[in-house]
């Protein structure tokens, strides 16, 4: 049936209807093949500075010291236990931030990655998380906040920065907050772990 319609499709001649019911039947097939393979989409999302790219190089077991801007987009695959995760980072520059949402379907968890000591953005921070969280392709996706360069001095505590995202107005999905430190690696395992046990509930649950 999907090859007629995509015969169709090719030579023009398919009428709305026929558009619907096989973008419908190659996202079941999509989703049988992840559920299958056991494949994570995670969207590492933050501003730009916030340590995004340290943070995916440490749980890679990478040197997370070389790093550099991310302008546009990197993925990475890490395999974990019986799950593959496919890591993508995403570029927190201003003028990058209004193409994120190109990047949001069949996500299932967000990473969000916080400067810590930048005192002075929390305010921008606050407000891209909640937009971020209103689109509609991102219903239901785990959340996960990582608290990074805890190491700094006078680095705001995690429940500082629970208080200033006003986190607690979360209510349409599983969120987590944790502290972090992407060059020494400190958090990072918890963090992960928690947000993969969480996904997998939801996903994997019904095989």
């Amino acid at each position: 049936m999907y090859f007629i319609y995509l015969y169709l499709y090719k030579n023009k001649k398919f009428k709305t209807i026929e558009l619907i019911k096989f973008k419908m039947g190659l996202l079941k097939i999509l989703r049988k093949i992840k559920l299958k393979e056991h494949q994570v989409r995670l969207l590492t999302l933050g501003l730009d500075n916030s340590g995004k790219t340290t943070i995916i190089k440490s749980i890679l077991g990478q040197d997370p010291t070389s790093t550099s801007p991310t302008l546009g987009f990197t993925i990475n695959t890490l395999k974990y236990g019986n799950n593959t995760i496919n890591f993508w980072d995403i570029g927190g520059q201003t003028t990058i931030r209004s193409y994120w949402r190109n990047y949001f379907e069949e996500t299932d968890g967000v990473i969000w990655v916080v400067d810590s000591g930048d005192k002075l953005r929390l305010k921008d921070c606050k407000e891209e998380l909640h937009n971020l969280l209103k689109q509609e392709k991102l219903a239901g996706a785990t959340l996960i906040v990582l608290c990074n360069k805890q190491d700094i001095n006078g680095a705001l505590k995690v429940e500082e920065i629970k208080n200033l995202l006003e986190l607690e107005s979360i209510t349409s999905r599983h969120w987590m907050i944790m502290p972090c430190c992407g060059l020494t690696g400190d958090g990072l395992k918890e963090g992960l772990n928690w947000i993969m046990d969480d996904i997998s509930s939801r996903i994997f649950m019904l095989e």
